[in-house]
């Protein structure tokens, strides 16, 4: 197994990738639970609040009824138009696609978006669907009975975890 890598580091550098990205039209929406702290820490390194939201895309998966409902389902939270505004979708680990899937299919039921970039801190390998990052920080291989897990400690520090499932 290898050392997984320091998600404070990590997160720095996706702050630089993102920074620039920014503009009036732009708009920053998290994926419950961890592109939503990231987003939310994101923001607050940030002189310029852009817009923002969080999605929690679990009822737009392709696979609920295999996986069934979150622990602690959030509802999705878009209180400003998307319609041609440059979405800056963040999410902390990337797999398969599906997650990204659903977000984008959420994201059109609130109207039709210019771009959509898609940020995450990790793609661990193993994508399924004919979806990227554009931003990504970090690259690993990750066996597929395992899952990166990104966690906070109490002061709000990130941290990662692999867990099996």
């Amino acid at each position: 197994m290898s050392t997984l890598p320091n998600a404070e580091q990590l997160f720095q550098q996706l702050c630089q990738q993102i920074k620039p990205l920014i503009q009036e039209n732009t708009a920053l929406i998290g994926i419950h639970s961890g592109g939503a702290w990231l987003m939310q820490r994101l923001l607050d390194t940030l002189t310029v609040q852009p817009v923002h939201g969080t999605l929690d895309v679990s009822f737009y998966r392709d696979d609920y009824l295999q996986r069934g409902l979150h622990h602690e389902p959030k509802p999705s939270n878009i209180a400003f138009d998307v319609q041609d505004r440059h979405i800056i979708l963040i999410d902390d680990v990337f797999y398969t696609g599906r997650t990204i899937r659903a977000a984008m299919n959420e994201l059109f039921d609130y109207g039709r978006p210019a771009s959509i970039t898609l940020a995450v801190l990790i793609n661990r390998g193993g994508q399924e669907l004919p979806i990227a990052p554009q931003i990504c920080v970090h690259h690993m291989q990750v066996a597929q009975n395992q899952n990166i897990q990104l966690l906070q400690h109490a002061d709000g520090s990130f941290y990662l975890e692999l867990e099996d499932c």
